[in-house]
């Protein structure tokens, strides 16, 4: 959204392609990627941002360099982006453009990324929301260098398939015929919460491990059945800041885990930017508690 103020900064850059209007210049707004202190313009090459007609670019701003792009005002000014991400095949596009800047940044600087769909009327607002966060900005950097962030989802394994379908009583069935009815419905309900049950200890099982090898964790909102399916209930949403050098003690331990914990499935992804982080909490890695957010 149209913002005067962000979570973003900027350090002196190699040479930096001015935004401010020029007279006779189609109006622009200064969209905003991430945040570092310098970023190599290199690794901007060819990336087509959220429009392809402008390239993405650094701005700097003090100690701090931000990741933007002009864009035209009138197709992504406040009004006309949320017009336009109302269509979901856009949301996707532009969020996938979102998403590859700021991987692009952070595989050669730490980076801190910004919401999706930071806007500023211009250069000038966004170097001084950059400084007005300076401090954090920095505080964040030094939180991420040689850092990144893992994602950790445990799910229910899915359930054995049932022996045989138990039929419904029939009018005129026997009591006893009724009772076994009842007695299988009654079973089958207490299976799915065993099972649930299982998953749900198993996943703080798994989460213990992890955090043991993080720096900071948060628990994410689990999905739901929309995603995941019918077949299996997603019982853990975790991302963890982790050192860069653990990577195969990662890999390892959650591989181990596999193999011990049978009543859930784990898959790990990453490595991320630290996009679970940036708003400075940390959930308390290395087995302190967790905080809810909203899963990517």
């Amino acid at each position: 959204m149209m913002s005067e103020q962000t979570n973003e900064q900027t350090p002196e850059q190699p040479p930096e392609q001015p935004s401010d209007q020029m007279p006779g210049q189609l109006p622009t707004v200064t969209y905003a990627f991430a945040v570092c202190r310098r970023c190599d313009p290199g690794a901007l090459v060819g990336l087509p941002g959220l429009d392809d007609a402008t390239p993405v670019r650094t701005l700097a701003a003090g100690p701090l360099t931000a990741v933007v792009q002009d864009l035209s005002a009138v197709d992504f000014a406040e009004d006309a982006l949320r017009q336009r991400l109302t269509d979901r095949d856009e949301l996707e596009r532009c969020a996938r453009a979102h998403h590859e800047v700021i991987m692009a940044a952070s595989a050669v600087t730490p980076t801190v990324p910004l919401p999706f769909a930071t806007l500023y009327l211009g250069d000038a607002r966004a170097r001084a929301a950059l400084r007005e966060k300076e401090e954090s900005f920095l505080a964040a950097l030094g939180r991420f260098t040689g850092r990144v962030e893992w994602g950790v989802k445990v799910y229910t394994a899915p359930a054995p398939p049932a022996s045989s379908p138990a039929p419904s009583p029939t009018p005129g069935a026997a009591a006893g015929g009724g009772r076994a009815y009842l007695d299988r419905v009654r079973s089958r309900h207490q299976g799915r919460e065993q099972r649930q049950n299982e998953a749900l200890q198993a996943a703080e099982r798994v989460d213990a491990v992890v955090r043991g090898l993080a720096v900071a964790a948060r628990r994410l909102r689990p999905h739901g059945v929309e995603v995941t399916g019918a077949h299996r209930t997603h019982v853990l949403n975790a991302a963890y800041l982790i050192n860069s050098a653990r990577e195969s003690e990662l890999r390892a331990a959650l591989e181990a885990l596999r193999g011990e914990e049978t009543a859930v499935q784990i898959e790990l992804s990453g490595p991320w930017a630290p996009y679970s982080f940036a708003d400075g909490s940390d959930g308390g890695g290395g087995g302190g508690g967790s905080d809810g957010g909203v899963s990517r």
